[in-house]
Order: C-alpha cells, then structure tokens, then sequence
C-alpha cells in the first residue's frame, strides 16, 4: 500500500510480521493448506463410497463392463479383415414376438436355396453387455464356407436374470426348426456355439439339450432333440463357477458381480437353485462332440480347461485348442473374432475342419 494510502474500511493494515518477502500475506499458505486438506478429504471419501457401492451392488461393474469398447457389440474384426463375398444376410428377424431382444441375424452362401448344416451362435458380453453385431463378421466368414449362421440376441442382465435368457435361446432354436426351410437351415445338423458369457449360455443349452436329465433337474427347456444337436463350439467361455476366486483383486471382483448380476444372487455359490448353472459338474457323456478354445491371455482360460478336462473324463468327444503358456504375445479373450490375426486363422480352420467332421 502506498504511503498516505487509508485503508479501506473493515480492512486490517498488514504488519511486517503478516507480510513476506514478496509483499504477499503469510496467511496465504495457510489457506492453500486448507483448500488443500479439503480436495483431499473430498477425494477420499469419493473413493469410499466407490468402494463401497462395489460392495453393495453389482451396478458399478456392469456400468463399466457396458461402456468398454470390447463389450460394446461392435464387430472386433469389422475394418480389419474384407467382408466376405457371397453371402446373403437377413437381419433382426423375429424368433419371439412382443420381445424387444428377440431377434436374431441369419446368413447363408449367396444363390444357396436348399437347407445348409447351421450353427446358431450365442454372443458374448459378460452377461451384462454385448450384442449380436459383433459376432457378423466372423459368422459370415463361416457361412462363405456353405453354412446358414445365426446370430442370437438376448436380454442383458441384470435387467433379465438367469435362467431368462435360457428360455430365449430355447425359443430362438424352435423357432429355427419350425422355420427351418425359410431360413435354409438343415434341423438334422444343427451346431450350437458361443463366446463368453455366450459359450456358457451355449454349453447349457446344448447340457439341457443332450441330458435329458439334467434338463428336468435345472427346469431348463429341451426345444430340440437330441439327434438334431449335431455338435458344439465353445470360445473362450466362463462354465465353472466354483474355480475363481472371488476375493482376489479385481478381476475376481469383476467376475463375481458379473455372476452376481446374472443370477441376482451375490452369495450364488450357496443358492441351491443355480448349482446347475456350474457346468463341469453336470456333464455326461450324452454331449454332442465339442470344439473348445482359449487364449494363453485370457483371464477365464482355466474355465475352458475345466470345461474340457470334465467333457472328457464323462466319455465325451473334445476337441480341444489351447496355447502354450509362453505364446508371446499372449492370446487374448475372444482372439477367435480377430480374423487377421494368426491364431484366429487357426481356430478358424481348425472350426471349420470341427464342422465339417460332424456334418457330413
């Protein structure tokens, strides 16, 4: 302040003690340190009630999970590899009328008018996200090879819980047998297939399908017969639910609320009505043959493993593609869409050889 200068009213004159080098207030740290306890004291308790709303609810994760690109339901492959040529494709068409979810894409070689050996294919998404869009790619590359390909939708969860989107696919498989000429699809040779969460959903329809047993003792529907269930994919899948370990860091924490939002149950483990929802443990021989596949990289690799080792010590036919543990880099979770990479050619052929073994 200027000598003579008056001091505004209400205005304390700073003395000597109250100024520093720079003519500035001392109490001016001290402000900054307040503001600086209270940003921190707001950070932290931002960070409790994150934490806490993981622990209370399933929600953080699933909205997460929904806004990651790889579970957003674009096509992986779409702009990395050509779309096939000479393919005829039929989309959102209904197989459950008065379901927004139920509909379902088809493709088959363009010119082909007589019914084709078909898979029906079911999506993944961690159960709460995804959609069929992202699989057309890869199932119009199977169908360049002279099959009818269908993509189911479904419901995420946990808007619809489990078993509800049994019961989808269920209807989406009668309704490809009770429109089988329409659709150019051959109901004595039909594969079942998924990816994900959709390999699990896959994996127990074709259980309910097969076993007729464990159909009645789950309450799952058997909407085709045994005989016309001619085979199995099964990509990079979560089946055991008794093999992770759900209090170990983050990814454990994601696959327990992503089974939590699934079947509304947080402690599912104890809940007697989903002991059929773990499948290694239900498996008999009466499974079709199965073509099953993970990537070294992939964090639900051991469900596979499980799955396989579980098929085969029930007497059924596996064919199994996995990877050495010191592939570099490391093949990751859904490789099998990334068509213009190596190990994706792989597992394409080595589909594609499954297929034609089972239906010729």
């Amino acid at each position: 302040m200027a000598e003579g200068e008056e001091v505004p009213a209400g205005e304390a004159q700073p003395t000597g003690a109250e100024v520093d080098d720079s003519g500035l207030p001392r109490r001016w740290p001290r402000r900054l340190l307040k503001v600086g306890i209270g940003l921190l004291t707001s950070i932290l308790a931002l960070a409790l009630v994150v934490v806490i709303a993981f622990q209370v609810s399933y929600w953080p994760t699933t909205l997460l999970l929904r806004n990651l690109p790889a579970f957003n339901g674009d096509d992986p492959a779409a702009g990395q590899v050509a779309a096939p040529a000479g393919v005829s494709s039929s989309f959102d068409v209904v197989y459950r009328p008065g379901d927004e979810d139920g509909r379902m894409d088809v493709f088959w070689p363009e010119g082909e008018e007589g019914p084709l050996p078909t898979v029906v294919w079911v999506h993944g998404g961690a159960f709460v996200a995804g959609t069929k869009d992202g699989t057309t790619t890869y199932l119009q590359t199977i169908a360049a090879r002279g099959y009818t390909t269908i993509s189911v939708e479904y419901t995420k969860a946990p808007e619809e819980q489990y078993p509800y989107q049994l019961g989808q696919v269920a209807d989406a498989l009668a309704y490809v047998d009770a429109h089988a000429e329409e659709l150019h699809v051959d109901p004595s040779r039909i594969v079942l297939g998924g990816d994900s969460a959709g390999g699990h959903i896959a994996a127990q329809t074709a259980m309910a399908i097969s076993q007729p047993g464990y159909a009645e003792a789950a309450g799952l529907q058997r909407p085709l017969d045994a005989e016309q269930l001619v085979g199995t994919v099964l990509m990079c899948g979560a089946y055991d639910l008794h093999l992770p370990d759900y209090d170990d860091g983050i990814t454990g924490r994601f696959q327990r609320d992503i089974i939590w939002a699934y079947t509304g149950q947080k402690e599912f483990l104890d809940d007697p009505a989903l002991a059929y929802a773990s499948l290694p443990q239900h498996v008999t021989g009466e499974l079709p043959p199965t073509f099953i596949s993970a990537g070294n990289g992939d964090p639900l690799e051991a469900h596979s493993h499980s799955m396989a080792q579980a098929l085969a010590a029930a007497g059924a036919d596996v064919d199994a593609l996995f990877f050495p543990a010191d592939t570099d880099p490391p093949v990751p979770h859904e490789y099998q869409v990334a068509l213009h990479t190596e190990p994706a050619q792989l597992a394409l052929t080595r589909v594609l050889d499954f297929l034609q073994a089972q239906v010729q």
